[in-house]
């Protein structure tokens, strides 16, 4: 199955659960060694945890999943924090849940149920982004458009990178794919086709999840 997102802050969130303290690590992870690199880091702030369990998902067709269970019982703490991850459809994210036992035992449901809520605490800290595809371009026109065509570019909450004025105004713009021919479009009434635009190849850009 395809994953969307990316977790948009590498963050950290505690809860506590019968005693116990489960503090959930979560960090962006381009590839498989940023996310071993980023397990190893926290195992080793953690060294007097009682476990370290972790699940990773690289790749948007997620063909890199891995799970560790830290010596909980088998399918109780790894599992469950990669089904986070993926009800969650993210991807290159890497989630570690560090326990530290309070003498009280939670049994195999309480196990996942807690590394699930940690996962999903720090997943919901973190929030999530997404990529769109995106169209450089620079835009010139005569000073007296420039109030319709910025009001158009607020109403379409397309960004503006740089302004330039000599004897004409330029637009330095970052506009989603699918907007380009409407911007090219709103230019033609606007301007009575008096602009020029140019545009280069398309960028991938982060776009947080509301």
């Amino acid at each position: 199955m395809e994953q969307i997102y990316m977790n948009k802050l590498d963050t950290s969130t505690e809860i506590d659960i019968k005693r116990s303290t489960f503090i959930s690590y979560i960090a962006r992870t381009e590839t498989e060694d940023d996310a071993k690199e980023f397990i190893d880091t926290i195992k080793e702030k953690h060294r007097d945890a009682t476990h370290n369990c972790s699940a990773y998902i690289i790749g948007e067709n997620a063909l890199i999943q891995r799970a560790d269970d830290d010596g909980e019982p088998q399918g109780t703490a790894g599992i469950p924090i990669l089904e986070v991850l993926k009800r969650e459809e993210l991807y290159n994210t890497t989630v570690v849940v560090t326990r530290y036992f309070g003498g009280i035992k939670l049994g195999a449901g309480g196990l996942i149920r807690a590394y699930s809520s940690g996962a999903a605490e720090a997943v919901k800290a973190s929030g999530k982004v997404y990529l769109v595809p995106m169209i450089p371009a620079t835009v010139l026109l005569d000073y007296t458009f420039t109030s319709r065509f910025e009001y158009f570019l607020e109403q379409e909450n397309i960004e503006i990178r740089n302004q330039q004025y000599t004897d004409k105004v330029s637009y330095d713009l970052i506009i989603p794919e699918e907007k380009v021919e409407s911007v090219e479009s709103e230019l033609q009434k606007i301007t009575s086709d008096t602009f020029t635009m140019t545009t280069s190849e398309v960028e991938m850009a982060e776009r947080t999840l509301v």
